[in-house]
């Protein structure tokens, strides 16, 4: 690979999050997740990708956030306190991640890019702009026999506010970078990744749950404080050694109708309980 280059970072993993069993997803706390046999709190899959972003500039420049895309397998949990690896190695064009936790095992791999998504059209559908529907009163439990496979989400239109990208960006991200904490604050990568979740949860209550995969294509920056506008299509669910999936595809838009983001975020909804670890 012509003018192929290596970025890379070592750390240790934190929670970033209050270690409480109230939180929303209590699989990010120590109690919630040792009651699924996992022996300490998993660390977000969206905030561990996060801490790439320094590095993932080094490779493809800032302009990877202007517009770009990413396909990422979240393999293994990271837990708080354990030694990671962060490693991007590519041109300025296209590159692949690898995050691996000192007992050598891939915690998060997948390949990046600048432009367009060589899959984009064949994998990611685009769910058509619609109005923001309000938050329901109560929300239904999300399980795999009610999972509405090829049917729309609740539209969510929420506006990140810009102290809130800030704190997380100082907070999860531990990032001084003005890009993300300066005047005029952009999302995360790691915020991001993640809003998919809470379109989900816009629509039904479920969780624990543990993100294991996205497919992610920028259109242009998206700023804190713009009004944004995000549709979703549940695509599919399935069942993998007792745990149950769902994968669904969310477009979003500026309040004008343009289109900023579209991303297809597969996670575990109901998350089988396994002898601890």
């Amino acid at each position: 690979m012509t003018g192929t280059s290596v970025a890379q970072h070592s750390m240790t993993a934190f929670l970033g999050n209050e270690d409480s069993p109230t939180i929303r997803n209590a699989i990010h706390s120590t109690q919630g997740a040792q009651e699924y046999g996992y022996k300490s709190a998993l660390v977000g899959g969206a905030t561990v990708f996060g801490w790439a972003t320094p590095v993932i500039f080094e490779v493809l420049g800032k302009e990877w956030l202007d517009f770009g895309w990413a396909e990422l397998a979240f393999r293994r949990p990271t837990y708080p306190g354990e030694n990671i690896s962060i490693s991007v190695e590519g041109s300025p064009d296209v590159a692949t991640i690898t995050i691996v936790g000192e007992d050598g095992h891939v915690r998060i791999a997948g390949d990046l890019g600048r432009g367009l998504a060589p899959w984009l059209d064949e994998v990611l559908l685009r769910t058509p702009m619609r109005a923001p529907e309000p938050e329901m009163k109560v929300h239904p439990r999300l399980t795999h026999e009610v999972a509405p496979v090829g049917r729309e989400l609740a539209v969510l239109g929420r506006t990140e506010g810009i102290e809130d990208v800030r704190e997380y960006a100082a907070t999860k991200q531990r990032s001084d970078d003005p890009m993300f904490v300066g005047e005029r604050p952009r999302l995360h990568p790691g915020w991001i990744v993640n809003r998919p979740t809470a379109t989900l949860h816009h629509s039904f209550d479920y969780g624990p749950a543990i993100h294991v995969r996205t497919h992610l294509q920028l259109f242009e920056p998206v700023y804190a404080g713009a009004p944004l506008v995000t549709t979703a299509t549940f695509r599919e669910t399935y069942e993998r050694k007792g745990h149950h999936y769902g994968a669904y595809d969310c477009t979003t838009y500026s309040e004008d109708g343009r289109e900023l983001i579209r991303q297809r975020h597969t996670t575990i909804y109901e998350v089988a309980k396994r002898p601890a670890e």
